[in-house]
């Protein structure tokens, strides 16, 4: 019921409590078609927000005689907790709905029988890496490792690389900045070593190393080297002779033919290359050696007396040999693998098999 005195008009506590009942049925309709959890939220937005109706309601109190308004802000009020209790029974439910859809969904058959769970193997490369770093580890070799972000003392400069060298140009070595290039050889780590230790030293170099090659079935942008290098008094070829010979004879457990070739490296002097008989082919000649039946597999001689220098170690005193190896080359060796690309493509067929 509404009045007229003056000017003004007064609302009565019976037309606050229609507006009520009328607010209470639109509520339960727009409730019964709500469908999920987001709705609720909305619907608690619409009539209980700054905006809504039952605000509004609030605002039109002071319309309101002062006698009757107390018990119309109270009826207010009731219908805003009642609102506000209805949505959260809907969420309840909401929730409570879709924890029993995700515990059905999650339900498990005891009965059905097991599936098999496959242990994950170590990639080929890893296994020869391994392999090689605990050979030489029992032959006295202490592990060290390089950053393979490197400047280019470290990589070239230090190990008497001239500034012209063909390794320092941007077609053979990749390069970040002007000094700094992803290193081409593990024998960064050699200043490295012979800048925190006095001889002898006796350590091995092993990671990933990068060049800016042709990838083909012999050859790949990165591989992997162990670089071994022995420093002390007195060492000689027939030192270097002689633990080659060990390790080859460990890594491959039987006698395997070698051959060795005068080579050119900047930080040694004289330089060797190393060649084992093929066992992919016994030396007959096949794709992996080019039909030359022996592979390349490593390069060797004795640190040049400059290196040694660079070092901070005297040459006049002390002498030191240094060799490094391709894994890949020797994984391949081991395994028959005529392709190193086969190494990277992670082709199960071949991963599964070790």
């Amino acid at each position: 019921m509404v009045t007229v005195k003056g000017h003004h008009l007064i609302l009565t506590r019976i037309s606050v409590e229609e507006k009520i009942l009328s607010l209470k049925k639109t509520f339960q309709k727009d409730l019964q078609v709500v469908k999920h959890s987001k709705d609720i939220e909305q619907l608690k937005v619409k009539y209980l927000g700054r905006k809504g109706p039952i605000q509004g309601l609030m605002v039109e109190l002071r319309n309101v005689s002062p006698e009757e308004r107390p018990l119309a802000g109270k009826i207010i009020n009731e219908l805003k907790k009642e609102v506000e209790h209805l949505c959260e029974q809907a969420l309840t439910s909401f929730a409570q709905a879709e924890e029993s859809k995700q515990l059905e969904e999650e339900k498990i058959d005891v009965t059905l029988p097991g599936k098999q769970q496959f242990l994950g193997r170590r990639h080929p490369i890893r296994i020869m890496l391994h392999e090689v770093i605990d050979i030489l580890a029992g032959m006295g070799f202490s592990v060290q490792c390089g950053p393979e972000i490197d400047s280019d003392w470290y990589n070239f400069e230090g190990l008497n690389y001239p500034p012209d060298h063909p390794a320092r140009d941007m077609q053979d070595t990749f390069y970040v900045t002007e000094d700094l290039l992803l290193r081409s050889q593990t024998s960064n780590v050699q200043l490295r070593s012979m800048e925190n230790y006095n001889p002898p030293i006796r350590i091995i170099a092993p990671g990933t190393v990068f060049r800016n090659e042709n990838i083909s079935a012999r050859s790949h942008v990165f591989f992997h080297q162990v670089e071994g290098i022995y420093i002390d008094e007195g060492v000689s070829f027939g030192d270097l002779f002689a633990t080659m010979e060990e390790f080859w004879a460990k890594l491959f457990k039987k006698s395997v033919e070698t051959r060795f070739r005068p080579s050119y490296f900047p930080f040694v002097e004289p330089g060797i290359e190393v060649d084992l008989k093929c066992t992919a082919c016994e030396g007959r000649g096949c794709r992996l050696c080019k039909q030359s039946g022996w592979l390349e597999v490593c390069g060797a001689g004795m640190v040049h007396p400059e290196v040694l220098k660079n070092g901070g170690i005297d040459p006049h005193k002390y002498s030191g040999y240094a060799w490094g190896l391709g894994i890949e080359r020797l994984a391949m060796l081991r395994y028959g693998i005529s392709d190193i690309r086969m190494f990277t493509e992670n082709d199960m067929r071949l991963l599964a098999q070790f």
